[in-house]
């Protein structure tokens, strides 16, 4: 259970919401990590809707619970996906739930963390893809630039709901033109195993009435059926080409700089990462790196 000493340390919390998980940690003074975890996956995006917002609680709940066994932190710094500056009832949720002033409480987009993950201002280029997708760049005046990362209905091409959206549309517009003709393929096989059935019905549950999280869960089956099927190995080719067009954008906007490539979605099958770097220009510097964004957040709040 929590102490004074604990209060004492000055412990910082630091929080990287995504749409398939949320993870958290606490750092103490000096940067070392002292206890971790996961929570379900959240959205700022949620907020707009009643049940979105319960939703969002109920995780800040659990996610608060866990927290308090392990310390009191001081500060919190949080990155949330979808995140666009309005977050005073986030902020009053966090700041009840752990027991410390709204002002100690501070919110920004998650993609925010994660650059700060892999690079300085100024430094480089950040490519992430989880569920949705987006480049960005922190210029060294501290200035936020973004290419993509519009949301999953208008694009966030060579993220995990686009890799899902687009193996789905393949499967059914083969269906459209030869009826059963799912049954040779291994990704539809793997596709309608994780959603429970090869159905329409099943599958306009799936796309239409589950949060972007869970859609985009839907990737891991396209991926494991990457080897052999060449659909499902064309749509990671076309999205590490979508992943690439991010970079390429603030290449040509703001020079040529270092890329990093990050998140769950870009670790789903080598070729995505091959194909990138691929397309990037000669001689611009390429890593893939799995960033600990929680930690990354966890010693800013301290900062």
């Amino acid at each position: 259970m929590p102490t004074d000493q604990d209060n004492l340390r000055g412990v910082g919390l630091g929080i990287d919401a995504g749409g398939t998980r949320t993870r958290w940690a606490l750092a103490a003074p000096g940067g070392a990590i002292l206890a971790e975890g996961t929570v379900a996956g959240l959205s700022a995006l949620q907020m707009a809707t009643p049940h979105g917002r319960e939703a969002v609680r109920a995780t800040f709940e659990t996610l608060a619970a866990a927290v308090l066994q392990h310390a009191n932190p001081v500060r919190v710094q949080a990155g949330l996906t979808g995140f666009g500056g309005d977050g005073e009832l986030l902020q009053g949720w966090l700041a009840a739930l752990l027991g410390v002033a709204p002002s100690a409480v501070v919110l920004c987009n998650d993609i925010e963390i994660a650059y700060r993950a892999s690079f300085q201002p100024g430094e480089g280029y950040l490519v992430y893809a989880g569920t949705g997708s987006i480049g960005a760049f922190i210029d060294e005046d501290g200035v936020f630039h973004r290419a993509g990362g519009r949301g999953v209905v208008l694009d966030d091409g060579g993220g995990g709901f686009w890799i899902a959206r687009e193996a789905l549309r393949h499967i059914w517009r083969n269906e459209d033109e030869q009826p059963g003709r799912w049954q040779a393929s291994p990704m539809a096989h793997a596709v309608f195993g994780h959603i429970g059935g090869p159905e329409w019905d099943q599958s306009r549950h799936f796309i239409y009435q589950n949060e972007r999280g869970t859609v985009g869960k839907l990737a891991l089956a396209v991926a494991a059926s990457a080897d052999s099927d060449p659909a499902a190995h064309a749509i990671l080719v076309d999205a590490g080409r979508e992943l690439a067009r991010l970079a390429l954008a603030l290449i040509a906007r703001f020079g040529p700089r270092p890329v990093a490539l990050t998140g769950r979605a870009a670790e789903l099958h080598p070729v995505i990462a091959d194909t990138m770097h691929a397309a990037l220009p000669p001689g611009v510097a390429f890593n893939q790196t799995r960033q600990l964004a929680h930690h990354a957040a966890a010693r800013l709040a301290l900062t």
